[in-house]
């Protein structure tokens, strides 16, 4: 293999950079010619491709965002976009592909495998932590410790004012982030898209939190069951001498300096796409489990969901007394 592509898609997540960095160093390391993508598939859609050298890459692992900008690109799902595609690719003389990004970006690169018989690996990049195949996707432990920063900032204020505080978090179909964030913030309660909590029993668990003493509460919510402000409107006329306020953790968790845990697992996944876009062919996915970079068939990613830990929920009941 003499010319592969790398390309990030969909939302970004802190550690992109990390990634892009690994992949075009160890890529010419071995001897081949790495080309970015611009804006992600809809750069491969408009041949926006240019060479990447190793100075490109220099100075960016802690950095965020993506020096390959990205968007999202619904239009992979038509055929005919597909095909313009791996026209490009043909034509740009590319030999395999390295997408990094979230469940939509591993669809996207599985069709053109499916389609085109491309060489692709997907490096699992997102806050959301909801791609099969990984323990933890790159940017997930940023955005966790991003969230926490501004909750314990915020259970110092809601101490302080003897108030409960609604925290919305990002992940619309997905509450990984809430939960991982929920539990190391010591959060009262966590509501996710998993496990619904109706506002009845929101109001019981408050009550009975205030009934032993407890002066000041955090709910971390997921977006996608809902929105703080709704939450606080249907509470606040059940709890009449609650003091409820809300904050919207929203892009903010996507930006900032990488965590050492997401360049670590960036920086040996880049790798890894390197090696095994060289060494197999067909559609995968590099990821980490149990702490080792882990290979699993794309087909798998693509048709499987990742649980998220909804077994946390009861720890969080327990300890949030």
């Amino acid at each position: 293999m003499k010319r592969i592509a790398v390309l990030t898609s969909g939302g970004d997540a802190p550690g992109m950079n990390a990634a892009i960095r690994a992949v075009v160093r160890t890529a010419l390391a071995d001897g081949m010619e790495v080309v970015g993508v611009q804006r992600g598939f809809r750069g491969l859609f408009d041949a926006d491709i240019r060479v990447l050298s190793s100075r490109d890459v220099a100075g960016i692992i802690d950095k965020g965002g993506t020096i390959l900008k990205s968007i999202r690109f619904p239009e992979m799902r038509r055929r005919t976009v597909v095909q313009k595609c791996l026209r490009v690719v043909r034509e740009k003389g590319i030999e395999g592909l390295v997408v990094i990004g979230g469940d939509g970006s591993c669809r996207g690169a599985y069709r053109l495998w499916k389609e085109g018989a491309v060489p692709v690996v997907v490096i699992p990049a997102s806050i959301d932590n909801d791609v099969y195949g990984t323990d933890y996707t790159v940017g997930f432990d940023t955005a966790v410790n991003t969230a926490l920063d501004a909750v314990d900032r915020i259970r110092d204020t809601a101490t302080s004012h003897e108030r409960t505080f609604i925290v919305e978090v990002m992940g619309r179909e997905h509450g990984n982030l809430a939960l991982e964030v929920g539990l190391c913030c010591g959060a009262e309660i966590i509501v996710v898209p998993e496990a619904p909590i109706s506002c009845g029993e929101i109001v019981r668990r408050l009550r009975r939190q205030g009934d032993r003493g407890k002066q000041s509460s955090i709910i971390i919510l997921a977006e996608g069951a809902g929105s703080a402000g709704e939450l606080a409107a249907k509470l606040s006329p059940r709890l009449p001498s609650y003091e409820i306020r809300c904050t919207v953790l929203g892009y903010i968790l996507r930006g900032g300096r990488p965590s050492y845990l997401t360049r670590s697992i960036a920086t040996r996944c880049g790798v890894a796409a390197v090696k095994v876009l060289a060494h197999k062919k067909g559609a995968h996915l590099v990821g980490i489990r149990m702490g080792r970079v882990c290979v699993t068939p794309l087909r798998e990613t693509v048709s499987r969901e990742r649980p998220a830990p909804v077994e946390l929920l009861d720890i969080v009941n327990i300890l949030a007394t």
